[in-house]
């Protein structure tokens, strides 16, 4: 996709996000593999003020370094981690969704409430390990619950998902905000009926060509 075009997508996203109440205000950002580089969203702007100049370009081989009119977000590290170490990702989400939060504030993992989690790449959505916003330990963090998953929840934080585009990500993170309003409620019902790897196994075998797909 032309960079004018990756742009224009991820401000469009990141506004579907906020309208759908997965985000608010400035929480949260979006980055895009764009070759080498990553367009990423910028620090402290609302969605619905994003334009897309506003975003900032980043070598996934650098250290930081970025260009652009404003800064990018605080937490661009797990973003670039994410695209530099998984070539099968080419978007990154992550948001405040309220269900996702709840459980994040919580440490409570989502195990196998619904066949659906099978799109994240396995049986449960594991919980990151807290470390503060914006830093290396953080992104370490996240990495090691994203081994083998499109999905996690970030302890006291909220959730973060991966996938092949922009398309694919933004309805993983809406399923997994789905994911995390089941369990909670199934929680207050007494707790879950938890389906087991074989049954998660053969509904991953199923969704070959299944929901929203990437572009070819």
């Amino acid at each position: 996709m032309p960079e004018a075009a990756l742009r224009a997508e991820i401000v469009a996203r990141a506004r579907d996000l906020a309208a759908s109440g997965l985000n608010r205000g400035a929480a949260g950002n979006l980055s895009a593999r764009l070759g080498e580089d990553m367009l990423v969203t910028p620090s402290a702007v609302a969605w619905d003020a994003l334009e897309p100049d506003m975003l900032a370009r980043m070598p996934l081989a650098g250290e930081g370094d970025w260009h652009g009119p404003l800064r990018p977000t605080s937490e661009w590290r797990f973003h670039r981690d994410l695209l530099r170490a998984r070539p099968d990702v080419g978007a990154v989400v992550h948001t405040h969704a309220p269900w996702c939060t709840v459980l994040a504030v919580a440490r409570r993992p989502i195990p196998a409430v619904h066949y659906m989690i099978a799109a994240f790449g396995g049986p449960e959505i594991r919980v990151a390990d807290y470390a503060r916003f914006g830093t290396a330990e953080l992104s370490a963090h996240v990495l090691r619950a994203m081994e083998g998953r499109n999905g996690c929840l970030m302890a006291n934080h909220g959730m973060l998902v991966a996938g092949p585009d922009l398309t694919r990500a933004c309805w993983l993170a809406h399923e997994l905000e789905a994911l995390a309003h089941q369990h909670v409620h199934a929680l207050l019902l007494g707790g879950p009926h938890v389906l087991s790897e074989a049954e998660i196994a053969e509904a991953a075998d199923s969704f070959a060509g299944y929901g929203v797909q990437s572009r070819p």
